[in-house]
């Protein structure tokens, strides 16, 4: 297993264009979107655990500002290793359930999510979840102050006493460390001991204690109560939406309404938190979380791919498209290929949900 870690880290870029390349061709396969074919989506599943494990592993190399796994990380690989194997799952269901009894093994996927994605919220200190939790929300790891040079001339050393001796000797020092780093690079065996020993003996810096729910709000007071709020409807509307299939049924707006409004809810609270800044203790989004409430915001879209409204709605305005463009002899059967694409693709819970 090491020698595969090695492997990675050495040939990060092709490991990159050769999973992009993998995921891309799966879309290809024959009867992606048959009502019983099982083999292309395990083939797809399958590609999807390799690349996630590929990522995990890239993800969690050793640097100077992050010598150990984030506590949400391992959460978060196994969020994404769930994202690959539910659609083979609602396949199978499907096939051997039938339609109606798929929506049992849907609803354990959804709150399986549920239970991984409250677990990433707790470990990462209350922080918004990134990309459904399969993103760690780490900030800190990125802006350590260790990885960028001090724009002194005497790091450390007050201005008052750059001047004296001791300040002389001090930059003496630093010049001959520069000068050593300049030397050549020992053998590949003594690098391996030395990165060896950073990983085990150095503490990591940004290691801090778990901040608990009632530290949490007694800190961020009713801006993180709205908040965590947000984030719980958020995590739940999933679940939600898929128990109200189950009793009302695909085709009834009752579930599509409901889903619909608690994303609206969820977002309009972040939203108002984000911009309230009459409260001292009201936390500054950073960009990070900024993309994810656009992203979020944009998976609004995949409301028009769900039933009823894609039944009543959207399913005729892409046959008026494809009858539109079907004279034309290039474009008309890229247009057909395309609205195919889109309407198998919509008879998949796990590709228009969204989570």
């Amino acid at each position: 297993m090491e020698a595969y870690k090695r492997w990675l880290l050495r040939n990060r870029d092709y490991v990159h264009s050769l999973n992009s390349l993998a995921n891309g061709l799966t879309w290809l396969l024959p009867e992606r979107f048959s009502d019983s074919e099982i083999g292309p989506e395990a083939v797809t599943s399958i590609l999807g655990i390799i690349t996630s494990v590929n990522e995990h592993i890239l993800d969690m190399a050793p640097t100077r500002s992050r010598l150990s796994e984030s506590s949400s990380s391992t959460f978060s690989l196994y969020i994404t290793l769930l994202k690959d194997l539910e659609t083979l799952i609602e396949v199978a269901a499907q096939h051997y359930f039938g339609e109606e009894k798929k929506w049992n093994c849907i609803a354990m996927i959804e709150a399986a999510k549920v239970y991984l994605r409250l677990s990433v919220l707790r470990r990462s200190g209350y922080k918004m979840l990134l990309h459904g939790g399969e993103n760690t929300n780490d900030d800190d790891l990125d802006c350590s102050k260790s990885d960028f040079p001090s724009k002194s001339r005497y790091p450390g050393i007050p201005d008052a006493l750059r001047n004296h001796p001791e300040a002389m000797a001090l930059s003496a020092l630093s010049k001959f460390g520069e000068n050593a780093r300049n030397t050549p690079e020992p053998p590949t065996w003594l690098r391996r001991v030395q990165r060896q020993q950073v990983i085990t003996e150095s503490p990591p810096a940004h290691m801090n204690p778990k901040t608990s729910l009632s530290s949490f709000l007694s800190e961020r007071g009713i801006p993180g109560g709205l908040f965590l709020t947000a984030e719980a409807i958020s995590i739940l509307r999933p679940l939600i939406y898929v128990m109200l299939i189950r009793k009302y049924g695909v085709m009834s707006w009752f579930p599509w309404f409901t889903s619909f409004a608690l994303d609206i809810v969820g977002t309009g609270i972040n939203s108002y938190v984000s911009d309230t800044r009459t409260n001292l203790r009201t936390p500054d989004l950073s960009d990070n979380e900024k993309n994810e409430l656009k992203r979020r915001k944009l998976l609004w879209a995949l409301y028009l791919m769900r039933d009823p409204f894609f039944a009543k709605y959207t399913r005729r305005r892409l046959d008026v498209v494809r009858n539109t463009f079907e004279p034309v002899p290039i474009v008309g059967l890229l247009a057909e290929k395309v609205v195919e694409f889109l309407v198998g693709a919509q008879t998949r819970y796990t590709y228009m949900s969204g989570s």
